[in-house]
């Protein structure tokens, strides 16, 4: 006989009889009692597991709270979204993106529509003259100490990285006013200001821009025409871009906008190098459904001595050296070649229609021309443009020699601020500690209004005004400033016949400031209780110093 092969069933043979079947009743309690045993054990062990990954969670709450401290606990429980005690670099990248920039992220160009072939176009094209090497200070000495290489970013970039490009009418909506905001001049912010004297500035030691997004788009893509690494948010307040309404008509806006923007120049392995214009202001038109753009320009002015601030680090850490000077750039502009016009010509069947004529030429538009039904001019925009921007710009700010005019008339004395770069544009960044504290106090700005004319002025412009043979008044006004000026910002007093009563250097003014009260030996600058904050005190006793000094020696 075969033998069974294995999985093969044999032939049945005796053998002992089968346990007999339990009844249908039986089997069914057993399985219920079954069910139920198991459900029980499960219970058992999930409360079990819960026990102990609560013990595991207070374990691991304990010691980080021992190892970071309570400040540090609640800064890794504000990142740490899963309360699972550890930090995934999903959770890390906002703290990541915000300290270096450089967090890859997908295309941002994804975030735009898809491109209609019935929208309308326009050309921008790229107006660009290199930084003058003379303009800076530095140059003066030959540029004694600084390398070659930490200049290199700054010596290579000649012309603008995109000569021309080629943008959707749609893809100016970001200038559009918010929904129901259409009173002439009054700003609304395209990209907020996300910082501010108290929380401090962004890290110098980055190289690639963050993603923009959102209404960032279109201006990083604007700036990129110039540069590869335009940061559409700057490392100090006030940051963004900030707009208002200049002419409304029927179907159209005029829009004027002051943006805050700076270029990284550098790539590893060279150290970072910052480029900061002044500000970029333009303007455009563009109709209320933003498919169409009239006119569009974008530009750094120039018409100061000095428009940019210039940063390099000597190091890899944030704590590196870092080399300050600032500059003229003659020209950085963007401009529109013409209105935007269909990428697409169709008939009234809907038929294509070819865009050239027979004789090769291409079909010329003709534009309505547009009424306007209400328009504000282009200074008084730019004033609330700015003083949106800076506070402290609620005081008017005279020219130079126009201040001391208006002091006579109004016999006054001048308040009167010195120093190498602008005071109301980020080319300067002495005058940034000034601007963003005392001036823009409300105790300041009620003395200031009440009983001074204000101006401020560069260097630089002074220096050329003290060389000018063709009024010796205005001469004489400048070398009496730049008598009592020292590096970098000087604050002065002065009678209407420009001789100063009392001046304080922002040094000296800082070194005060912190100090403790009872370590000030001069009672002049001594602290007022009337005011907490000691930077505003200070420069509140500065002022009525002045006019304790002055007010007596002005003609009745």
């Amino acid at each position: 006989m075969g033998r069974t092969r294995p999985g093969e069933r044999g032939p049945p043979g005796p053998g002992p009889a089968a346990p007999p079947a339990p009844p249908p009743r039986r089997a069914r309690a057993l399985a219920l009692l079954g069910a139920l045993l198991a459900a029980a054990a499960a219970a058992a062990a999930a409360r079990a597991f819960a026990r102990y990954s609560e013990a595991q969670a207070a374990a691991r709450q304990d010691s980080a709270l021992k190892t970071l401290g309570t400040e540090g606990l609640f800064l890794f429980s504000s990142l740490d979204t899963d309360r699972d005690m550890y930090i995934s670099p999903e959770e890390f990248k906002p703290i990541a993106e915000k300290l270096t920039g450089s967090i890859p992220t997908a295309n941002y160009e994804e975030e735009e529509l898809p491109p209609d072939p019935s929208e309308e176009t326009l050309t921008i094209e790229a107006r660009f003259q290199p930084l003058l090497p003379e303009s800076m200070t530095k140059s003066k000495d030959g540029f004694l100490g600084v390398s070659r290489l930490a200049l290199s970013g700054l010596r290579n970039w000649t012309t603008a990285a995109s000569p021309s490009a080629v943008f959707a009418a749609r893809h100016f909506r970001p200038f559009l006013p918010p929904r129901g905001h259409v009173e002439l001049g009054e700003p609304w912010w395209i990209i907020p200001s996300e910082l501010s004297v108290f929380t401090g500035y962004l890290s110098n030691n980055r190289f690639y821009p963050p993603p923009p997004k959102g209404k960032e788009v279109i201006i990083h893509r604007l700036l990129s025409m110039f540069h590869p690494r335009p940061f559409v948010k700057t490392r100090f307040a006030p940051q963004g871009a900030v707009a208002c309404l200049t002419a409304i008509s029927d179907f159209y806006y005029t829009v004027m906008f002051r943006i805050h923007a700076e270029f990284q120049l550098s790539e590893p392995p060279d150290f970072p190098f910052w480029f900061s214009p002044g500000q970029f202001t333009g303007h455009i038109i563009l109709s209320k459904d933003a498919t169409h753009v009239r006119d569009f320009r974008l530009f750094v002015p120039n018409h100061r001595s000095l428009n940019v601030d210039m940063e390099w680090l000597y190091g890899a850490s944030e704590s590196s050296n870092m080399e300050v000077d600032i500059g003229y750039i003659p020209q950085m502009e963007l401009e529109a070649l013409g209105p935007s016009v269909p990428s697409v010509i169709l008939d009234e069947d809907g038929n294509l229609i070819d865009s050239r004529l027979p004789s090769g030429e291409p079909l010329q538009f003709v534009f309505e021309e547009i009424q306007w039904q209400r328009e504000l001019s282009w200074e008084e925009a730019a004033r609330r443009l700015e003083v949106a921007m800076y506070p402290f710009k609620k005081v008017t700010y005279l020219p130079f020699t126009e201040a001391f005019d208006q002091a006579k008339a109004k016999n006054k004395l001048v308040h009167s601020i010195l120093l190498w770069g602008a005071l109301d544009d980020q080319s300067c960044g002495s005058g940034r500690t000034l601007r963003e504290t005392v001036l823009e106090s409300s105790p300041i700005l009620a003395l200031l209004n009440e009983s001074f004319i204000s101006t401020w002025s560069l260097v630089k412009e002074l220096e050329d005004l003290q060389t000018n043979q063709e009024n010796p008044s205005h001469q004489k006004l400048a070398s009496l400033h730049l008598e009592k000026y020292s590096f970098p910002v000087e604050m002065m007093i002065c009678l209407p016949n420009g001789t100063v009563v009392h001046h304080i250097n922002a040094n000296y003014f800082l070194d005060i400031t912190s100090m403790k009260p009872e370590d000030i030996e001069n009672h002049v600058f001594s602290f007022s209780s009337t005011f907490e904050d000691p930077s505003t005190a200070t420069y509140m006793q500065f002022l009525k110093e002045g006019l304790r000094r002055g007010l007596p020696l002005l003609q009745p």
